[in-house]
């Protein structure tokens, strides 16, 4: 029976309010102004349409008749205007001149009409943006395919879905799922969909849809919770690639048994790195470099083409590494590889393709500064 060893210090790797917070999809960021932005703006513009109407009556109070005392001072227009544009209208003051009837056909009806609009339009979008938030996500629901998800958005998950996507990865393609919705909070700000909740429980895995995803990317901060993710992701998505980091090495062969088709022991990796430079300082930037993608060298996995096949490791264009046939990862000098086959994969070094460059009219429109 495996007995999972846990950090003596991970304890405080989470916040105490992370553990209370209800699990929930959160989409992208959208570029949008600010519910009380909005709202603040809309009522600006009423107070502007109120205080012209106001404005109106007053140059013209002349031409009105309180039944009152006969006469229209600051305070009576803006009581007409205010029961006007809400059209309630006690008909206590009324125009009479023919130029207020004039005003009111053409002035004030229209006035009235943009201060409704206004107010209903506000009303409405408060009324309707959690219908439109829940339809944007049951079509991102529907259109969510092969996707890859990535449990725990700190420096690990980061940096693996970072490396994900210098192959081509897009943003709407990762769905993050952490605990702390302020580490959601930052996900969806960079363009990715996010699920707050604890992993290890199946209906939060679900939310982010596991069982139709293609890679899981498992980097929590506790190597027990890893191991627990694991198990609940295999058991919803028996096909999906499954990559899990531990902080402890004798914990990686109960990563492997719950599910992971590979795992990566991150303190015993940093530690290898630092040795290595320590005895060869070159060798370590080449490592680091390695295992930087988009950038520099590349480690790349790629299947054998017609064109190679037949041929010996040693007379690849690309500097081989290692050859994957079936379920062995044999050594570039192996002499079990003999001649390549079609079925192969080859585990190569290349030099990365640098990015292309822009149009010169793009380069020039960068260059021009802001107004």
């Amino acid at each position: 029976m495996f007995h999972v060893k846990l950090p003596g210090h991970d304890a405080i790797a989470r916040q105490a309010d992370e553990h209370l917070v209800t699990h929930r999809v959160k989409l992208p960021r959208r570029v949008v102004e600010r519910p009380l932005r909005q709202v603040g703006k809309r009522l600006l513009m009423a107070m502007f349409v109120l205080g012209l109407t106001i404005l109106i009556v007053y140059v013209d109070r002349d031409g009105y008749h309180d039944n009152a005392n006969g006469t229209i001072d600051f305070l009576d227009a803006s009581y007409y205007a205010t029961v006007t544009l809400s059209t309630t209208g006690y008909g206590d003051i009324v125009p009479h001149s023919d130029s207020a009837r004039m005003a009111n056909i053409f002035l004030i009806t229209p006035l009235r009409v943009l201060f409704l609009i206004i107010l209903v339009g506000t009303t409405l979008e408060v009324l309707t943006e959690r219908t439109r938030e829940e339809w944007r996500l049951s079509r991102w629901r529907s259109n969510l395919r092969d996707h890859t998800v990535v449990v725990g958005f700190g420096t690990k998950g980061r940096s693996a879905i970072q490396t994900v996507q210098a192959t081509g990865l897009k943003p709407e393609q990762v769905v993050i799922v952490d605990p702390s919705s302020k580490v959601v909070d930052a996900a969806t700000a960079e363009g990715y969909a996010g699920v707050v909740g604890d992993a290890t429980r199946s209906d939060v895995l679900l939310r982010a849809e596991v069982q139709k995803a293609r890679q899981i990317i498992v980097a929590t901060q506790r190597d027990d919770t890893a191991v627990l993710v694991t198990l609940t992701a295999r058991q919803l998505n028996r096909q999906a690639k499954i990559v899990a980091a531990v902080r402890e090495e004798e914990n990686a062969p109960l990563l492997r048994q719950s599910g992971a088709d590979a795992v990566i022991t991150s303190a015993s990796a940093a530690g290898r790195l630092l040795g290595l430079s320590v005895l060869s300082p070159s060798a370590g930037v080449v490592m680091e470099d390695l295992i930087q993608q988009g950038s520099g060298l590349d480690l790349v996995e790629r299947p054998v083409i017609k064109a190679e096949v037949g041929r010996g490791v040693r007379e690849m264009k690309d500097l081989v590494v290692s050859v994957v046939r079936g379920h062995r990862l044999l050594a570039y000098d192996d002499p079990a590889i003999g001649d390549l086959q079609l079925t192969d994969r080859l585990i190569t070094i290349v030099r990365a393709s640098p990015a292309p460059e822009p149009p010169a009219t793009e380069v020039r429109r960068a260059a021009r500064p802001l107004d």
